[in-house]
């Protein structure tokens, strides 16, 4: 699988699946590598060409704890891949958190990559909300261990209707958030990343096209952090996706995100 080094030192591994016009697609705090593309939105393998990537620090990427990170730092690392590759002109599909982050970053600073920008469970400015339930969730992995967190974070992402039906499922080693057991300073770096973040200024001056998801159960990043974004962006198109929560879960909501999103790919 193709990596590559970062001035630092830090090795980035990256993944190519299926063929088409180029994605980058970024998750939250995990990845869509090692076999996870079933996370992916469904058809979006079989007709694009999707760029994946493990942040530093997750799975076969390395970190230099000595870099002091940022939001830019993981956007770097994006940008670098897709230098590497010779790509321009990229849809970038923030899917959650940071990636959507990172995707906003990259389109602020690297606008010749940047075709179209996605977010769903965005944010683009810390409020003092957000920034104590990203703070409570490290200290929960950090004072009760992994699986504690895993629990909490799961009770918060995912609809009431999805959680009772999987629970079973959702919680244990293969569940979600399984990168980040035994990575406790890899956690850190994504909330001092996230919590320093703040670029609604500079989005107003992003002309990229942009659609924006809102999700009305969304108790992290719903439509109070999702609607600014939309709200900044000269060129965002903003959509209510009904029912979803933190993550798009289940057929019918993935089924309808993905019917939206290439919808919107067809226009740009």
């Amino acid at each position: 699988m193709p990596e590559l080094k970062r001035p630092d030192g830090a090795v980035i591994h990256y993944e190519i699946v299926g063929e088409g016009d180029p994605v980058l697609c970024l998750g939250g705090w995990g990845t869509f590598c090692h076999g996870n593309s079933g996370g992916l939105p469904f058809g979006l393998a079989d007709h694009y060409q999707v760029i994946l990537m493990d942040y530093r620090g997750i799975a076969e990427s390395t970190d230099n704890p000595e870099t002091p990170i940022s939001m830019r730092v993981y956007a770097d690392d994006a940008i670098a891949v897709l230098d590497a590759l010779g790509l321009k002109n990229v849809h970038l599909l923030g899917m959650v958190g940071i990636g959507a982050c990172v995707c906003q970053q990259i389109a602020i600073m690297r606008p010749d990559l940047a075709r179209t920008l996605v977010n769903t469970g965005a944010w683009a400015t810390m409020d003092p909300l957000l920034a104590d339930q990203l703070r409570l969730f490290l200290d929960i992995h950090r004072d009760a261990g992994w699986a504690t967190f895993q629990r909490l974070v799961c009770a918060y992402s995912f609809s009431a209707d999805y959680y009772n039906a999987n629970a079973d499922r959702l919680i244990g080693p293969q569940g979600p958030w399984r990168e980040l057991q035994g990575k406790i300073e890899t956690h850190a770096r994504f909330i001092d990343a996230s919590i320093d973040y703040d670029v609604i200024e500079d989005l107003k001056r992003v002309q990229t096209p942009a659609l924006i998801m809102h999700a009305p159960l969304d108790t992290i990043t719903g439509p109070r952090t999702t609607k600014p974004i939309e709200e900044a962006l000269p060129n965002a198109t903003g959509f209510v996706m009904e029912g979803a929560a933190h993550v798009l879960a289940g057929k019918d909501q993935r089924s309808r995100f993905s019917q939206r999103l290439f919808e919107f790919y067809a226009q740009h």
